[in-house]
């Protein structure tokens, strides 16, 4: 076998059918770990095939750990997708082609991510491209990190691929606000306990994003940050060019969210503040 495809899933039943769709069309055997769906979302994995198993939510690296030591299939490759995304045509053509023609020194491969947020693909303000390493050989690959959990290769050469795989969730707003209020949470936790995570094992681009976010954005004064870092995005990263699901995705992603993060570590200071005393 040549690829092995690892879903987490909990009520994805809006999305899921098109990831699978995407990997089986790459040739991939697919493990979906589901944490207690209450929707169709194991009908339809199980409908197209699909092993799936059972597990209680813990965290997603803790998870997605436990999904590589129990996937049941043995390939020599594996990839990781999210529930809400998919590979493009283009991608599961160049898959097919060069995945049985790449020498053992080549343990990953690095796709972009292309986002599209409320029907448009989200192109300005450093969205895109975004570089993750979504596939890895057989034994080499492990899930590090805490907010910004990614994929890194024991040893070995990391290539990139030339076409996309698309984020494109199909859930509503309410949904999107309620998941970022929970990463709101997550974050403020990590800011205040100083825990930014291991530089070793990021590539260039996520050493350089985490350095500055580490070294930079969390120096300048609370709340100004949010303001400063959504004129950055909107302006000077040109993100005014996506238009209005543009405005609204620049917006709510980096000025909405990192003012709520900013808020939840100023409420849990005043909390222990009030402790203390």
């Amino acid at each position: 076998m040549m690829l092995a495809a690892i879903i987490l899933s909990k009520d994805e039943e809006e999305n899921i059918g098109r990831a699978i769709d995407s990997l089986l069309a790459a040739g991939a055997a697919v493990f979906v770990v589901d944490s207690g769906s209450t929707d169709k979302t194991v009908q339809i994995a199980r409908e197209k095939n699909c092993t799936v198993a059972q597990r209680a939510w813990t965290n997603y690296a803790d998870q997605f750990s436990w999904a590589i030591a129990n996937c049941p299939f043995e390939a020599d490759w594996y990839c990781r997708l999210d529930a809400d995304e998919y590979l493009t045509v283009e991608l599961i053509d160049e898959l097919r082609a060069l995945l049985p023609t790449l020498p053992s020194a080549v343990a990953g491969l690095n796709v972009k991510r292309r986002v599209v947020f409320l029907g448009r693909w989200i192109r300005h303000g450093g969205v895109y491209p975004i570089w993750n390493i979504r596939f890895w050989r057989r034994g080499q690959g492990r899930i590090e990190g805490n907010m910004d959990e990614h994929i890194v290769v024991n040893s070995g050469d990391v290539l990139r691929l030339q076409n996309d795989l698309v984020d494109d969730n199909q859930k509503d707003l309410t949904f999107w606000i309620g998941k970022h209020n929970y990463y709101a949470t997550r974050e403020a936790e990590d800011a205040l306990a100083k825990n930014h995570g291991d530089f070793r094992d990021l590539t260039d681009v996520q050493r350089t994003r985490r350095f500055l976010k580490t070294n930079v954005f969390y120096r300048v004064p609370m709340f100004l940050r949010a303001f400063l870092y959504w004129i950055y995005r909107y302006i000077v990263r040109l993100g005014f060019l996506d238009g209005t699901s543009g405005y609204l995705y620049h917006f709510l992603q980096a000025y909405w969210y990192r003012t709520l993060v900013d808020a939840k570590i100023r409420e849990a200071v005043m909390k222990m503040k009030r402790e203390a005393q």
